[in-house]
């Protein structure tokens, strides 16, 4: 049943016809304080209430004015998962900026999910923050526009999926970075190589992977579908994925894998079935981890500006939360490949 119309009352405190508080609330009929609790998220409100109460907040676009109270000094920044290095990347560069501008971060993670859940959505709005980084997740439309009406910007780190035109978003050249770790073993004179991806459901692994697919079709050289194994940025399915590969008659000779946690199990896996990289199989992975460098050998990977990527998240939604408009709401930052001791030729065109 679709919640009951609302008779806006022209010339209101906002004087632009919306729709105010006593009205929303006679429509949903609860009482005013518990429309007032619903907008800044407290938990004492009935799940079904607040439903109804969202349902029409959004059906009549209401929004807090701006000034209608000041924001918490504070920065959310919400994780798909937090269980990685990669993760301490992104808090370096986002706490860079907090630290600069007198704010102070909330780590929250969704768990795996791509969305985060509704607990974390009212704790945003109980808090009140400058702004909500989303790193790896994306906003359900519900989701987006509770925070619109309350007046809280937000911006989308390395989204999962496309997150629109009109979402503040931050991410990297994901496809030429594939196409470069790609070209690079080309380069080399492999050419039966083998991919481990991220989630497909992920739109920078599905680019890192048409990277590495552009680069084989234009040096000429057929793409094999069994060398394409789909992980899921953790060590284990580097593992699991990489003897999968390793252990086909006709084997790779080299691997690119979608980001450096996987690359390091493909390590494990390859020691395991006593191949000696790079000598017997080359290795390139992505995001370059401090790790990669100390590892034995040194990976080859394609750097991703993390920490760069995260202070430019930060800075744009604090411009946001002060009112400036960007001239761009995408922003893309270079990838670049580099070279250590984890790829050479292959053995067999070695002098």
């Amino acid at each position: 049943m679709s919640p009951p119309e609302v008779t806006s009352q022209q010339g209101g405190p906002s004087g632009d016809g919306a729709a105010t508080l006593a009205e929303i609330a006679r429509a949903a009929g609860v009482s005013t304080p518990t429309v007032s609790k619903v907008l800044n998220g407290r938990a004492d409100v009935a799940p079904a209430t607040r439903v109804r109460v969202e349902e029409l907040l959004r059906q009549h676009g209401y929004s807090r004015r701006r000034g209608s109270g000041q924001p918490s000094a504070l920065l959310d920044l919400v994780f798909h998962e937090l269980e990685s290095p990669w993760a301490m990347e992104v808090i370096r560069g986002v706490e860079n900026v907090a630290r600069d501008t007198g704010l102070h971060v909330v780590l929250s993670e969704s768990a795996g999910r791509l969305s985060p859940g509704q607990t974390w959505v009212d704790g945003v709005l109980a808090r009140r923050p400058t702004g909500v980084i989303l790193v790896l997740s994306n906003l359900d439309p519900g989701q987006r526009a509770q925070l619109t009406s309350r007046d809280i910007p937000f911006v989308v780190m390395d989204p999962a999926g496309d997150p629109g035109e009109d979402v503040p978003s931050v991410g990297a050249t994901n496809w030429h970075g594939g196409l470069a770790a790609t070209r690079h073993l080309i380069e080399l004179g492999h050419r039966r190589i083998g991919v481990i991806g991220g989630p497909g459901r992920m739109m920078c692994s599905r680019a890192r992977i048409d990277g590495y697919r552009a680069a084989m079709d234009t040096a000429g050289l057929p793409i094999d579908p069994q060398l394409i194994r789909e992980g899921d940025f953790h060590h284990e399915s580097g593992y699991s994925l990489g003897l999968e590969l390793l252990r086909m008659r006709d084997r790779p000779s080299a691997i690119f894998t979608g980001n450096d946690l996987q690359a390091l199990g493909l390590y494990e896996a390859a020691r395991e079935l006593g191949l000696v990289i790079p000598r017997d199989l080359s290795v390139v992975g992505f995001d370059d981890l401090p790790i990669t460098r100390w590892i034995g050998p040194p990976l080859t990977t394609v750097r991703q500006p993390l920490t760069e990527m995260a202070e430019a998240a930060a800075r744009l939604v604090i411009d946001l939360s002060r009112g400036k408009r960007p001239n761009a709401l995408r922003a893309d930052l270079a990838t670049r490949l580099v070279e250590r001791s984890s790829t050479a030729p292959p053995a067999a065109t070695m002098s």
